[in-house]
């Protein structure tokens, strides 16, 4: 996927993505990330921004293991717990779909550090659009 979208390709650098390790058609997803100084504010802790994108970039990625490589989640609703600073290194994110809908999905995930501490969790609305309607929509949008 990443392959077709160069923007997809930058965004994942933009976030840290080291890899993919599962998109699994059940409606699972795990990614991991390497969370960077770059990303960090006071003391050494990842600004909750990246958190929360690493955590809704699993729950999309399972979204799209889920409904196919046509599909494009779109985040209706996000809500995210934070429990632990995410410091610099490895993290897990992790999603999963909880409840599907014809169109609307409801997704759970959650970010742990490499020893697996839950760092974060987070749920979330999505719903599942069109890639090709939501392209076409971007292209009239830029002009």
């Amino acid at each position: 996927m990443a392959d077709q979208d160069p923007s997809i390709h930058e965004l994942s650098r933009t976030l840290g993505l080291v890899r993919v390790v599962e998109m699994n058609p059940e409606g699972r997803a795990t990614l991991e990330y390497q969370a960077g100084t770059h990303m960090c504010h006071s003391g050494g802790v990842v600004q909750g921004g990246f958190v929360t994108g690493w955590i809704d970039a699993a729950m999309a990625h399972a979204a799209i293991a889920m409904g196919g490589p046509d599909v494009s989640p779109m985040t209706l609703e996000l809500k995210v717990s934070f429990f632990a600073p995410a410091r610099p290194g490895l993290v897990v994110a992790e999603g999963w779909v909880e409840r599907r809908g014809r169109s609307t999905c409801f997704f759970e995930g959650r970010l742990t550090d490499a020893s697996g501490k839950v760092l974060a969790k987070a749920s979330s609305t999505l719903m599942l659009a069109s890639r090709e309607r939501v392209e076409q929509a971007a292209k009239k949008a830029v002009g």
